[in-house]
């Protein structure tokens, strides 16, 4: 069955030409230029994958929001920004709304391609069991779905996307341990910037702590990486 991939761009160019090559690739796509529509159709019905502008029309921020709404309908449905705003402000704020991925349009056609492809394998990966004799793992207040790749804390469900999931998932299983940006970027299966694993570790804090404010098992050991802690 072909993957299926909801490109927002409000640029006709550029939406034909990436929409021609995802489709050349053996994709199935589904184009918005509208934000409200975009929104509609895919909270409407899920796809595989969402491929995103940050910019729309006169909407600096529409992509942002298009983002948020995904998250808010799913947590596990990839989101891809592919676009000209390259700032470090621009690249945290995707992050922190729960994108998997962001992409300058300054790429090349394969890069683009090669990036979207590791990244539904890492999904096919998080979605079958690490360790077949713990489907669900329950520690405390945690409970980590193997299977579904969920989290939840003090019985409630964590909102983070493929990615955090994993991370968290390689911080519990060395709890009181350091795991490097290295070590955390392999679990996760990414190659980003050190300071993206960073962004990514305030984003799960944030998210647990949209839960419990007083979360805290997560702590920064600075030049060196990161440690899971008893709570």
């Amino acid at each position: 069955m072909k993957r299926r991939i909801a490109y927002v761009e409000d640029d006709r160019a550029t939406r034909e030409q990436y929409s021609c090559l995802l489709r050349q690739q053996g994709f199935q796509v589904t184009t918005y230029s509208d934000k409200e529509q975009a929104i509609q159709g895919i909270q409407r019905d899920l796809p595989d994958l969402v491929l995103l502008d940050v910019t729309h029309l006169d909407d600096r921020d529409a992509g942002y929001r298009i983002c948020a709404k995904i998250r808010q309908a799913s947590s596990e449905t990839p989101i891809i920004f592919l676009t000209n705003r390259q700032t470090d402000i621009d690249r945290i704020s995707g992050f922190r709304l729960g994108a998997d991925d962001y992409i300058s349009k300054q790429v090349s056609a394969e890069f683009l391609l090669v990036r979207i492809d590791a990244l539904f394998h890492r999904i096919d990966a998080l979605r079958k069991p690490r360790f077949r004799d713990e489907r669900t793992i329950e520690y405390s207040k945690l409970v980590i779905d193997n299977l579904r790749s969920t989290i939840s804390w003090q019985g409630r469900p964590v909102e983070l996307p493929l990615t955090h999931v994993w991370i968290v998932r390689e911080l519990h299983r060395n709890e009181g341990r350091v795991c490097t940006t290295r070590q955390l970027m392999q679990a996760a299966n990414v190659v980003v910037e050190p300071n993206t694993i960073a962004v990514y570790v305030k984003a799960i804090r944030r998210a647990f702590q949209n839960i419990d404010e007083d979360f805290s098992c997560i702590r920064t050991e600075r030049g060196r990486g990161y440690r899971w802690l008893e709570c």
